[in-house]
């Protein structure tokens, strides 16, 4: 029973409510240089505009490819199966095989053909004791209708006719059997009947006198060259007689083999981007996911000629070409001989675009809460990004735009979550600036990478922690951080971070980075054989900035959580600086995961409050009760 002269007790205080409009962070500083510099880069977007639209135009002419399959290893996988080549080679066209590659001739392909037979020295001695028979020398014999000097002329390597046993021999000092020997021209007529787009793969050796370097090649659209260099690469003679026997010829790019000495061909001629898997690397994987390769690689890399082989089977080698065969059309490639055009931005388009992001990167430097460290710190972008690119105009201009404007929005504005999306409208401004800067013949076939991909990652980030200082004297900033306590969960929380950019940094890129598992490599497969497949690392950061910008979560947390969103915007213009992947893919890739990104930031902020309030307010009428 409750004694009714007892003053109540105090009820408990209702729990504060949490925080959900804005952040804590210090406040964003606008410069009154701000509305000039912001109308120099919208001017400056205007040429940037007009490039971005002639390189969608160049792109979209481009959607062909051809299906090259290497002819020497369809030849070994027939022969073992019992199967004529060019039955099996019908067969595998029905599949959408469109081209073959062939290979040069050497003498041994002659001494397969019946053309050629060689002896060694020692085996002719025994055969023909006492008749002058050198034993450390190759003996070779045409057949009917072949003249040896159509072959012994093609090299500088001496050799001397003799007769032995009645019969006429060549005497070569040296095994002559890897010589190349020129093409199978009666073959290479067959398959040009047939239609197939032809690549011819020559081969180097120096017993080949450089007049004749070429001389024979086949009239084929295609060179592809062979090993780590082109032939020439390092005689600047030879080069110059290659560069004069490719005429209309177009050399191929290989994708992760960028041979030395064929940027001196590309200058000139142009080239073809060529993907290819080897064997090895093939045979690991499931025929599924080597379509899905070829299929990526000519949808999103702009590859030309994809280069097939056999699988150790014809069942598999099927299932492959009938699944990038059905990939290829869905995603638009028309299966026929390339015809390859040659992007050439206008170098005065390319000029007037350098504005804005110079722009842009003074504008951010006045914007920090210190001028003077901001001017410095943007100096010191413009002398890195021009360093890098040993002072090429557009190149380094190009890196300060994909530095600067994944930064610029969060810099300026960042005290509500509608500020994501100034922020990400400035990342895609930023994006038609790289287009503009760095999009250009070499780049777009793959020959120059951008430089500084690291960098678009970490200076972003640096930049926008350089806005939370506090506007004072940089001496009692410093001494405040040093002096501040640190807690274990500081600790714990710090180390997630470094963890996490560690891993972001590390994924960086196409094909470097960090393994990945088998059920994100079936996930990829699954989602870019449907779909444009966005980038991972956005659609986990876009959230992260959205919540941060909310301001639901206390203290420091809401800058931590931008610092991630900045990770979102530089890799957007990651995304696009990838220069041989068609503008419009990237774009593509690029609003999947902001859309993706935005609506799971929203269910994310809703999740976080309602979690929020359910902690500070559970217990609390059980705790009023119990008082009572």
């Amino acid at each position: 029973m409750t004694d009714p002269n007892r003053a109540p007790l105090p009820q408990p205080a209702p729990p504060s409510p949490v925080p959900v409009t804005a952040t804590t962070l210090p406040p964003a500083t606008r410069h009154p240089w701000t509305p000039l510099l912001l109308g120099l880069i919208a001017l400056s977007l205007i040429p940037a505009l007009l490039l971005a639209f002639g390189r969608v135009q160049y792109e979209q002419s481009q959607k062909t490819a051809a299906l090259v399959m290497d002819y020497p290893a369809l030849v070994t996988q027939a022969r073992r199966f019992g199967l004529e080549p060019q039955a099996l080679l019908d067969r595998y066209r029905a599949l959408g095989v469109n081209g073959v590659a062939l290979y040069e001739d050497t003498i041994a392909s002659l001494i397969q053909r019946g053309e050629v037979y060689l002896k060694n020295g020692s085996d002719l001695a025994m055969d023909f004791p006492g008749q002058g028979v050198k034993t450390n020398a190759v003996y070779m014999q045409t057949a009917p209708g072949v003249q040896p000097g159509d072959i012994t002329d093609r090299y500088t390597i001496p050799t001397r006719t003799v007769q032995i046993g009645g019969q006429t021999w060549t005497e070569w000092p040296t095994d002559p059997t890897f010589l190349p020997a020129g093409p199978d021209k009666e073959k290479i007529e067959a398959f040009k009947t047939q239609g197939l787009t032809l690549v011819y793969r020559p081969y180097q050796d120096d017993a080949v006198p450089a007049t004749r370097v070429g001389a024979d090649w086949p009239d084929v659209p295609f060179i592809a060259f062979t090993g780590d260099e082109v032939i020439g690469s390092r005689t600047p003679e030879l080069l110059a007689q290659v560069d004069r026997a490719m005429g209309q010829r177009l050399p191929a790019i290989i994708e992760g083999n960028i041979q030395s000495g064929l940027d001196t061909l590309v200058e000139k001629h142009g080239g073809v981007r060529l993907f290819a898997l080897s064997p090895a690397y093939q045979n690991k994987l499931d025929p599924l996911d080597v379509a899905s390769k070829y299929n990526l690689a000519a949808r999103e890399r702009g590859m030309r000629l994809l280069y097939l082989r056999p699988y150790p089977t014809i069942n598999e080698t099927e299932a492959m070409l009938g699944r990038t065969q059905q990939l290829l059309a869905r995603s638009g490639i028309t299966l026929e001989t390339p015809q390859v055009g040659t992007f050439t931005p206008s170098p005065l388009l390319r000029g007037l675009s350098v504005v804005g992001p110079l722009a842009a990167l003074l504008l951010l430097g006045l914007s920090l809460p210190l001028s003077r460290l901001g001017l410095l710190a943007a100096a010191g972008v413009a002398l890195v990004a021009f360093s890098l690119n040993a002072l090429h105009p557009f190149s380094g201009a190009a890196l300060v735009a994909a530095v600067t404007f994944p930064a610029l929005g969060l810099v300026l504005r960042r005290s509500r979550v509608t500020d994501w999306f100034v922020a990400t409208g400035l990342s895609l401004v930023g994006v038609l600036f790289v287009s503009a800067l760095g999009a250009s013949r070499e780049s777009t076939l793959g020959l120059e990478p951008f430089r500084g991909v690291g960098l678009t990652l970490l200076l972003p980030l640096m930049l926008v922690a350089l806005s939370f200082l506090p506007r004072q004297d940089i001496r009692k900033t410093a001494t405040d951080i040093y002096a501040a306590p640190i807690r274990l969960g500081d600790v714990a929380v710090m180390a997630l971070g470094l963890i996490l950019l560690s891993l972001v940094f590390e994924r960086r890129g196409n094909t470097t980075g960090g393994p990945v598992s088998d059920f994100e490599a079936s996930l990829r497969r699954d989602v870019q054989d449907s779909v444009i497949r966005p980038r991972f690392k956005e659609i986990a950061t876009h959230p992260l900035a959205l919540l941060g910008l909310s301001g639901t979560l206390p203290g420091y947390f809401s800058g931590l959580l931008i610092l991630a969103g900045v990770v979102g915007q530089s890799s957007i213009l990651n995304t696009f600086s990838h220069f041989h992947t068609p503008l419009l893919i990237s774009a593509a890739r690029v609003f999947i995961g902001l859309g993706l990104g935005l609506l799971l930031g929203g269910v994310a902020i809703g999740l976080l409050r309602y979690g929020m309030r359910l902690w500070t307010t559970s217990g609390s009428p059980r705790a009023a009760r119990g008082q009572a």
